[in-house]
Parts: structure tokens; sequence; C-alpha cells
């Protein structure tokens, strides 16, 4: 079970530093490439990208961490629930709200949804 831990947290990791990196450096050419967004050049919209994958990228080296320092694995589990159920929970209220999205922004749905219940499992099993 340590492995699968492991590999969960690790991948979780890495999707989050990597998008929110990216994001962070160029969201315009990011949200572009990846979401099919079209980002004006809006110094306060910039701003507000800028935050959110900040978060994304601290997110995903507190998890990171979870992986080398057996004391913050749960921590680690907690804070991927937490970022990924929660992004599923506020693209979901979107899609209810406001109507589908692109196939790529659905496509991360899945993913969110996907991590967001592995990290759960690797949870429960801790408190088991």
């Amino acid at each position: 079970m340590e492995i699968i831990k492991i590999v969960i947290l690790a991948l979780s990791a890495l999707m989050l530093v990597f998008v929110g990196a990216m994001r962070l450096r160029d969201p315009i050419k990011t949200y572009f490439k990846n979401s099919g967004i079209k980002l004006e050049n809006d110094n306060s919209l910039l701003n507000e990208m800028r935050g959110v994958s900040a978060v994304m990228l601290s997110a995903g080296v507190i998890i990171a961490l979870g992986i080398f320092i057996e004391k913050l694995t749960f921590t680690s589990h907690s804070v991927a629930v937490l970022i990924f159920i929660g992004f599923a929970i506020g693209r979901i209220v979107s899609l209810k709200a406001d109507g589908k999205p692109s196939k790529q922004i659905t496509q991360g749905i899945l993913f969110e949804l996907v991590f967001g219940v592995a990290n759960i499992f690797c949870l429960i099993n801790i408190w088991v």
C-alpha cells in the first residue's frame, strides 16, 4: 500500500506543480494551450490567474513533501483532496450554472475527480 500512496502523491504533486508553474509563468499562453481559454491582457485578471496558479504550485510542493517526510503524508493527502475535490466541485457548479465547458476543461474535471478520489482512498487507508 505504501507504494500506491507514494505514486498517488507523486502524480498529484507533479500535476499541480507543473500546471501551477506554467500558469504562473505565462497564464495567457498556458490557458489558451491547455484549456482553449483566451485571456485578455488585463492586469487584474492576470493577477487573479497568477494567484490561483501560485496556490496550485504551493499545494503541489506540500503534497510532494509527503513523499519524503512521513509525518506530512496525512497532510499531503488532505491538501490534495481539498485542492482536487475543491476544483471539481467548483467546475461542476459552473457546469450547472454556466453550461458545458470545452473538451479540455471537461477532461480536467475527470482528472480532478480521479486524483481527489485516489487521495481520499489513501486517507481512508491511513485511518484504518
